[in-house]
């Protein structure tokens, strides 16, 4: 069922100052199962709905580009039985909405340490990327076993391999050449972070990319965010002056 956006919200886009890359951290899925009795993979689960008005959000306005963060590397701390609840319901979302991706004209791709993830969700992974890779729309990237500073350090030992083997010179390294080596190299830099949840920190996401986003946090937990939610997001950053370090 397609969710329905006021014409009070959808009346106030201006549709040529779309942010053309929008990341978010979906936080509070665990919260919200408690609030009702429930365990939270309860809330993971329910979150999945609120992934489907993201992206249908997203088609809607014409984002070209967006990163959910779904799987941090510090979640690899958690309870055992929860990590793989999630995996599963990683596993079960792709198999789910494979279909729709491809009808929707998706690109789907993986950003993150795919190697640490239980091999039958990476095949399946890789599999539905695969799937996936010809369509010309929205560009959905999963940051699955992800964490930024993780990412800059394998970037530096790269780079640092290649100077050593003169396919660098030092003086050479500047923004380009540290984009080009990191999991996001096809991307452009993040222009609005969401976050739900009632934090207001970045949680290790996208470090480099964020440097210029503005950022919108909210108080209501993931399972409540909602495709009026990302069109408020979208009107709060136009409605802001980006002058990344200008008058």
């Amino acid at each position: 069922m397609t969710a329905i956006v006021p014409d009070s919200l959808s009346k106030k886009i201006n549709k040529f100052k779309i942010p053309n890359h929008v990341a978010v951290i979906m936080d509070g899925n665990g919260r919200w199962a408690k609030k009702i009795g429930k365990e939270r993979f309860f809330g993971h689960n329910k979150g999945v709905s609120s992934v489907r008005d993201t992206i249908e959000a997203s088609i809607d306005l014409g984002v070209k580009n967006l990163t959910l963060y779904v799987f941090s590397m510090e979640n690899w701390k958690r309870p055992e039985t929860e990590v793989k609840a999630l995996m599963h319901l990683l596993f079960s979302s792709i198999d789910k909405e494979l279909e729709n991706l491809n009808k929707n004209n998706i690109r789907l791709s993986v950003i993150g340490q795919k190697d640490l993830l239980p091999e039958k969700t990476k095949k399946r992974l890789i599999e539905a990327v695969d799937q996936t890779s010809k369509n010309t729309g929205l560009k959905l990237n999963l940051a699955i076993s992800y964490g930024s500073k993780q990412e800059i350090i394998e970037a530096v030992k790269s780079i640092s391999n290649k100077v050593k083997k003169n396919i660098i010179s030092l003086e050479n390294i500047d923004e380009n050449i540290i984009n080009d080596h990191l999991y996001t190299r096809n991307l452009d830099n993040v222009d609005l972070l969401i976050r739900t949840g009632g934090e207001i920190r970045v949680s290790n996401f996208l470090l480099w990319q964020i440097s210029y986003a503005e950022l919108f946090f909210l108080d209501l937990l993931w399972p409540d965010f909602k495709k009026k939610h990302f069109y408020e997001a979208v009107i709060e950053y136009q409605n802001r002056a980006r002058r990344f370090g200008k008058v």
